[in-house]
């Protein structure tokens, strides 16, 4: 089993929001490593930064991750670090991988900087989310089949867009037909 597609992005992009959408249109499951690393663990991703560190919580996203890529066969949404991992960027590769690209003024409005988001806490969060975005977007861009640009558009047209786009790589339209 393999999921369809792989959503990845930075905080705010969109990863669940979409994901979700994706599933729904598409008649498949969603899931997102996220919700899998807290079930795991039995405590919030705040929690898990704050008593364990960040190290603890990249091990068990990485093994979230890899889990997911094998058990899945819907629309899968990793956490916005994900990718930072060597091994996962190289489990993705053998995947349709979405990347939500989300710029940092867009991406700072929908975060709210919020305190549920422990990257983006601290003395400067816009700051740290622009450092965030220039040490990730490499790596985004490196592990991506499919780039959708999210400043402007709606979920339910980037919804449409994906199931075309995936429709296509797939070698149907999105209805199934040859």
């Amino acid at each position: 089993m393999s999921p369809i597609a792989v959503v990845v992005g930075p905080p705010g992009a969109g990863k669940t929001t979409i994901g979700e959408g994706l599933a729904a249109a598409l008649g498949v499951g969603f899931r997102d490593t996220d919700a899998d690393v807290e079930a795991a663990a039995g405590k919030p991703i705040t929690d898990i930064f704050t008593q364990d560190g960040e190290a603890v919580f990249r091990a068990a996203e990485a093994a979230a991750v890899a889990t997911a890529l094998v058990e899945h066969g819907g629309v899968l949404a990793l956490g916005g670090g994900a990718i930072l991992a060597e091994a996962t960027r190289a489990l993705l590769v053998e995947h349709t991988v979405v990347f939500l690209n989300v710029g940092m003024a867009e991406g700072v409005r929908r975060t709210g900087l919020s305190a549920a988001r422990p990257l983006l806490a601290g003395v400067n969060p816009r700051a740290t989310f622009k450092l965030l975005l220039d040490q990730r977007l490499p790596l985004y861009r490196e592990v991506a089949t499919i780039e959708v640009p999210t400043d402007a558009a709606v979920p339910e047209e980037i919804i449409a867009n994906l199931v075309a786009a995936l429709g296509a790589r797939a070698g149907t339209t999105p209805e199934g037909e040859q």
